[in-house]
């Protein structure tokens, strides 16, 4: 098995937070216990999602594109993926946080990026990069 992220963070409702995960987001479903915990296939990665009354804090925090809300997770997606995506956002009449832009235009880092909540206003960034292979060179 390679090397597989996981991350569990507080989902609040834990039935509609699923609905933004599966039918908007696209992820399928793993283990998990009715009611009080699910995992999320979160493209490769294990995202788990609890019931909870709770919310993460957030502050933002500048970089050069602007103040983006930390804490925050999200995945790097192929253009694809990512423009599916962003299309069953537009048809679920989501609103993001911070609106799909490009950074880093015309640099081997370029992207195109976005921030989004999900139910539970848990922040994520989902992007897509020009040049993927850069990200990690071998």
């Amino acid at each position: 098995m390679s090397a597989i992220v996981h991350l569990a963070i507080p989902a609040g409702d834990l039935k509609k937070t699923l609905r933004f995960y599966t039918e908007v987001l696209g992820c399928t479903l793993g283990n998990g216990e009715e009611g009080r915990w699910q995992d999320v296939n979160f493209w490769g990665n294990e995202l788990t999602l609890h019931q909870s009354e709770e919310k993460l804090p957030s502050v933002r925090h500048d970089v050069d594109m602007g103040a983006v809300l930390v804490p925050h997770f999200g995945i790097h997606l192929t253009q694809e993926d990512f423009d599916g995506v962003k299309a069953r956002i537009a048809e679920a009449g989501l609103d993001y946080i911070d609106e799909p832009y490009r950074r880093f235009k015309g640099d081997k880092y370029e992207q195109e990026t976005f921030f989004i909540a999900d139910p539970n206003d848990n922040v994520l960034e989902i992007k897509t990069m020009k040049n993927p292979e850069v990200l990690f060179p071998a």
